[in-house]
């Protein structure tokens, strides 16, 4: 860290910087996993709805090339391509409909912050800035695009090359099949040829949606700087952290104002822990724990310790050791009477008028723990 330029971006991104740059229009997108999800969904959509396309598909082709009298006598193209257009419409637009609808979620769905940002889809004039433009075709960018396309266009040819081997004879002889059956044939072999496509499309994207998210993280890493700002603007101002605090301990006063009524005394760490005791020998043989808390409780349980005239008494291994080993309204553990019962002789005296000797108190080497409870026998 003693080492580091402050203004060097060698921070992975934190989420809220990933949602910030997702509102501004910096979305994870991967044009490949696109394809590959559009192309997948139009594959099993047309498996579904081939029978559909098919019927009117023969319908279209039926009225085309069928002709008499009365259809030479009272030609109208313009008619006939519009019914053609309604019997074909249906079904392929059903399709497209499918295709982009899985599409925009393939995108949509690109981690947490993918998200549909209106801005990107206003008007900016960076967009058909050409010197932009030529930057991003001649630059590494752009070097990187052709590579892929290369690629993709090496797989997929390839791929295409290997079905069209098996698949080519039988598209040659469909001349002399029935209508319907070169239709259904045809739509077979075009199914079982994007079929074919998807592995590639697959292995694609599979390759291409680490590079996106990889070029993404990149871009958004942050400094150290970076980092400190974003952690003052999540804190907010001295003020509204101090009006958050506020705002948990009257939370904490109202969940053990109640027990607090019938304390005698709190056990303090001096500011993290906080236990509220009482010994009535009508109600329980032992000190009964009302209420106890750390953090903001602990510090509300001061407060309201200070106004109904508790004694607030400082003794952090003994507070820990009630806190972690007690539950409210239960007695203390055996182990706790001597110390315990020392404290509360000491209360009364004090409730006498009295100015006694704070005792000096010891707690067992197996009731000592830290302040994350584990157990401390050094304390």
């Amino acid at each position: 860290m003693a080492d580091e330029t402050p203004g060097e971006k060698t921070f992975a991104p934190t989420a809220k910087r990933r949602q910030d740059a997702a509102k501004k229009g910096d979305v994870l997108r991967s044009k490949e996993l696109g394809t590959l999800a559009a192309t997948g969904t139009g594959a099993l959509a047309l498996m579904g709805l081939g029978s559909w396309l098919n019927d009117s598909m023969g319908r279209v082709a039926r009225a085309g090339f069928t002709f008499d009298r009365a259809a030479l006598d009272g030609f109208a193209p313009g008619a006939a391509i519009g019914d053609a257009a309604l019997a074909a419409l249906p079904p392929v637009a059903a399709l497209g409909l499918i295709v982009a609808g899985a599409t925009a979620l393939s995108q949509l769905a690109l981690g947490q912050d993918g998200r549909f940002v209106p801005g990107n889809a206003a008007f900016k004039l960076s967009r058909i800035n050409p010197l932009a433009g030529f930057k991003r075709i001649l630059g590494w960018q752009g070097l990187i695009e052709l590579g892929k396309g290369l690629a993709k266009l090496a797989l997929l040819g390839g791929i295409a090359w290997w079905w069209a081997g098996d698949e080519l004879p039988h598209l040659l002889a469909l001349g002399a099949l029935p209508l319907e059956a070169q239709l259904g044939q045809a739509l077979d072999a075009f199914t079982s040829l994007i079929g074919a496509l998807l592995i590639g499309l697959a292995v694609i994207a599979g390759i291409d949606y680490p590079l996106q998210r990889f070029q993404r993280d990149k871009r958004l890493k942050m400094s150290f700087q970076d980092m400190r700002d974003e952690n003052k603007q999540s804190e907010g101002s001295p003020e509204m952290k101090s009006a958050r605090r506020q705002r948990q301990r009257d939370l904490a006063r109202g969940g053990v104002a109640k027990a607090m009524k019938e304390a005698q005394f709190i056990i303090v760490n001096p500011l993290h822990f906080a236990v509220a005791l009482t010994y009535d020998p009508a109600r329980a043989p032992a000190p009964l724990l009302l209420a106890k808390g750390r953090g903001e409780t602990a510090l509300a349980m001061r407060e309201i310790a200070a106004e109904q005239g508790l004694p607030v008494l400082e003794y952090p291994t003994l507070a820990r050791a009630v806190y972690f080993t007690t539950r409210p309204n239960q007695m203390v553990r055996e182990e706790l009477y001597i110390a315990l019962a020392s404290l509360v002789a000491f209360v009364l005296a004090l409730k006498r008028g009295n100015r006694p000797r704070r005792p000096v108190i010891d707690v067992p080497a197996a009731l000592r723990f830290d302040g994350d409870g584990r157990p401390d026998h050094h304390a």
